[in-house]
């Protein structure tokens, strides 16, 4: 089984924290979609015939395209690739794109879970980080989108924003559980400094990011998500039983998918490649960078991503896939993370604990090769 992702890089507007390849520009739109076509086409062999269950349409903004530019990219889809019946087929949208025309319109063409990006309920966080929808207009949305009959729906926040006091993250926490929906990613605000928000915290003109802050937040999101019957399964995500993200998990275990349009990502097992991050150069030639990847390499992958989720790293998987030795030296490396209370092991696998998981890139780091 494998996924399939599609890049639409089109925004309405810049947010000022966002690092993702983005254009504000809708001027090649239209060759945009066709390019992304002929894309779908030519790399049909990618995933070696494999059943597709997933297809995620991320950016950018994809609810900014009109439902039939979303129809007629599945159309392409369903035509060169083997798509289960039953596939989870995702839509990233923005309150401020939708109406419930357009979900009603994208429900009726098979999406059946939605990725909405709340970020907050409260304006002055909404402010802080450019996004142009309020908290109003976003309850309205979550109202259609239950009115359309959505049953999988992922909201996401944002935790560790300046704005944003312990108070009013319990409480943006409180309006999520209310609006009885089942999966929730929250992220804490990292700044890159290339971003519109980077450059203005170091100019003075933002407030920067507290890490006291974030962890407090994120110790809070942890408890009041246990509580509510939410299983914490990826550092970053939160689904009741039987709501994970199917295509987000392709990622987190390791299977194959193929990505479409700029920049975006594709795996196959052993390699990896990645499109030209400008749409220009994707609508004349969808050129890509392939890497293939060393033992080492898979490795190394597979102990970051295994970290950070409920599952944790297998080191039956590690002896089949790797050898005898990167078990030992995983083992051995490990110990004084068993012993801080970080990580725990059960049977022979190694997980870590929700406090752990505030240093998973740091300790998966000390166990690459």
């Amino acid at each position: 089984m494998a996924g399939l992702y599609i890049h639409i890089p089109f925004c309405k507007s810049k947010c000022a924290y966002c690092n993702f390849f983005s254009v504000v520009s809708e001027k090649q739109r239209a060759d945009f979609l066709e390019a992304l076509k002929k894309e779908a086409v030519a790399r049909k062999d990618y995933l070696g015939g494999e059943e597709v269950k997933t297809v995620y349409f991320g950016g950018g903004t994809p609810s900014v395209l009109e439902p039939q530019d979303i129809l007629g990219i599945l159309e392409t889809l369903d035509k060169n690739y083997n798509i289960n019946a039953a596939a989870e087929i995702t839509l990233e949208a923005n309150p401020d794109t939708v109406s419930k025309e357009s979900l009603q319109e994208y429900k009726s063409l098979g999406v059946n879970r939605l990725s909405i990006g709340i970020q907050s309920f409260f304006d002055d966080d909404l402010q802080y980080l450019s996004r142009k929808h309020d908290s109003k207009h976003a309850m309205q949305v979550l109202d259609w989108a239950k009115e359309v009959g959505f049953r999988e729906v992922t909201l996401d926040l944002i935790y560790g924003i300046p704005t944003l006091t312990d108070e009013k993250w319990r409480n943006n926490l409180e309006i999520f559980f209310s609006t009885g929906f089942n999966h929730l990613s929250a992220y804490a605000l990292t700044v890159e400094e290339k971003t519109a928000l980077g450059q203005r915290i170091n100019k003075g003109m933002a407030a920067s990011v507290d890490e006291d802050a974030v962890i407090r937040q994120y110790q809070i999101l942890v408890e009041m998500t246990e509580n509510q019957g939410f299983e914490h399964y990826e550092i970053s995500n939160f689904a009741r039983p039987g709501h994970y993200s199917k295509h987000n998990t392709i990622y987190w275990k390791g299977e194959k998918y193929l990505g479409l349009g700029p920049s975006a990502h594709s795996f196959d097992g052993t390699s990896r490649q990645w499109n030209v991050a400008s749409v220009k150069d994707y609508c004349e030639s969808y050129s890509f960078e392939r890497e293939e990847l060393t033992l080492d390499n898979r490795y190394n992958e597979y102990v970051m991503t295994s970290l950070r989720t409920c599952w944790g790293c297998d080191m039956e998987y590690i002896k089949n896939n790797f050898g005898e030795e990167y078990v030992k030296r995983f083992k051995n490396l490990t110990k004084k993370h068993l012993l801080s209370g970080k990580m725990f092991q059960k049977d022979e696998k190694f997980v870590l604990k929700d406090y752990g998981m505030l240093f998973a890139d740091g300790i998966a780091a000390e166990l690459f090769m």
